[in-house]
């Protein structure tokens, strides 16, 4: 049995034997074009020399028909031959050099796939001039080019796998065009899968303290849209290009500004970047790409849109699966256990929110670890978890099933004393110490920032529109 049949042969015909090199054992090919049946059968491809138009020459059955001639006629002949002896084949048809509309009609009614290469280089010039979707790309080719020197590409302070692929992904977009680029992030990359991310894929970003600011030509904001709120900019520094998926509080400044709150990582957008530029990232940066999306979308089950499932398609095909593995699976570390031991432990639970205090942190990246453990609990809906370290109170929110959004909930609570946000479902916020810091011990600092950090997340609950009441939402049991 010939699993597929090659029916005339052409330039297209060799490259799908080129694509099906492996495998030709099952390929059986028609064609009376002297030339290429020596080419073919030089490549041990079973090959008959004999009018693929004529169904006498077919072998008995065919799972798939590729139907590959330059002659369009000819390929509306096999096409309607191959149908009838294969009813239920699978027909793949090139249309043909300089087709006419009845010939193209006719393969579309006998064929299930047609191949136009003209057609798809075309698709191909659109896609890269941003002529079909999008302009993105090419705004930010533009902008790029009209820098005065190197690019400096700017995480979130503490960077997390998403802004830490975004960084080194944008970096390699500027450099593609001839931009030098510098990916950077200041605080540290204390998450013990942060840190095997960096590791274990040898991956490399630049800390603020070795910077000179003066000797780049622009700066880019990743997961992130405004200078000196979570970076190590100063406030205002001027920016020009800010890519992100969190939605912003207020206007946000920059020459190239792509802001897509519905994207679930700023890696999906970044992905369509290089995609679009014709730039295939290598197995390190693909993998970081992916681990990216994977985290923000905690695989694929919160705020999770069509590009990300796209672009981690795509990028699964690049990524070092067994590298991600290992990334995914690091030890657990000590301090992880003890502030998820103290969230348990001291948690404020009313109604399906939770909030807690863990006092004292020597890891901001475990609240969030913490936040989203603490979302297991039954009934649970949102999570609060916060500490502080250094003179400054650090905090991270999660939600599930409920109709409420905690970005919005720790602005409203916590941005007029600090800062805050993120996205429905996940957020942070930081808070100086200030005058809390003025008591006698630790124990009693420890419980005045429960009250007050505490008491201003729970009074926004109080005050938003649509306040979770109901536990976790109630799904059909068949």
């Amino acid at each position: 049995m010939a699993r597929r049949l090659l029916l005339g042969c052409s330039a297209v015909g060799n490259t799908l034997v080129e694509r099906t090199r492996q495998s030709h054992g099952d390929l059986v090919a028609v064609t009376d074009d002297t030339g290429w049946v020596s080419t073919l059968r030089d490549r041990n491809v079973a090959t008959v020399e004999a009018d693929p138009t004529d169904p006498a020459t077919y072998p008995d059955s065919a799972e798939v028909v590729l139907i590959a001639s330059d002659d369009a006629a000819r390929n509306v002949a096999a096409a309607v031959a191959a149908r009838r002896t294969y009813p239920d084949a699978m027909i793949v048809a090139h249309v043909g050099d300089d087709p006419t509309d009845e010939q193209q009609a006719t393969l579309r009614e006998t064929a299930d796939r047609l191949v136009d290469p003209v057609e798809a280089i075309a698709a191909r010039v659109r896609e890269a001039t941003g002529a079909d979707a999008n302009e993105e790309p090419i705004r930010l080719v533009s902008t790029l080019r009209t820098l005065s020197g190197p690019l400096l590409v700017v995480a979130h302070d503490n960077p997390d796998p998403d802004a830490i692929a975004s960084a080194l992904g944008l970096a390699r977009a500027a450099e593609s065009v001839g931009v030098p680029a510098d990916a950077c992030y200041g605080g540290e990359i204390a998450h013990q899968e942060n840190r095997a991310m960096m590791n274990l894929l040898d991956l490399s970003l630049r800390t603020f303290d070795d910077l000179d600011l003066d000797g780049y030509g622009g700066v880019a904001l990743v997961d992130h849209s405004r200078a000196g709120i979570n970076d190590s900019l100063p406030e205002g520094h001027p920016v020009d290009i800010v890519v992100d998926h969190h939605p912003p509080r207020g206007p946000v400044a920059g020459e190239f500004v792509d802001i897509r709150p519905d994207a679930g990582a700023t890696s999906t957008l970044i992905h369509g970047y290089l995609s679009r530029l014709g730039i295939e990232p290598d197995r390190s940066l693909a993998t970081a790409l992916l681990y990216g999306i994977r985290i923000d979308t905690k695989d694929f089950t919160r705020s999770t849109s069509i590009p990300d499932f796209e672009a981690a398609a795509s990028l699964s095909a690049l990524a070092d699966e067994s590298t991600l593995r290992r990334v995914e699976s690091p030890s657990v570390s000590p301090e992880t256990l003890r502030v998820l031991a103290r969230a348990i432990n001291g948690r404020d639970v009313r109604g399906s929110t939770v909030a807690s205090c863990v006092g004292e942190i020597g890891d901001r990246d475990t609240l969030a670890q913490a936040a989203e453990r603490l979302l297991d609990l039954d009934g649970i809906a949102v999570t609060f978890v916060f500490g502080y370290m250094e003179g400054v109170i650090y905090g991270s929110a999660r939600a599930r099933g409920a109709d409420l959004d905690v970005g919005e909930l720790l602005r409203d609570a916590l941005d007029p004393v600090g800062s805050a946000g993120g996205h429905a479902t996940m957020a942070g916020a930081q808070v100086p110490l200030g005058l809390l810091e003025e008591v006698s011990d630790d124990e009693s600092l420890e419980n005045v920032v429960q009250a007050f950090v505490a008491g201003r997340f729970f009074e926004a609950i109080d005050d938003a529109p649509s306040p979770p009441t109901g536990g976790l939402p109630e799904y059909p049991t068949d």
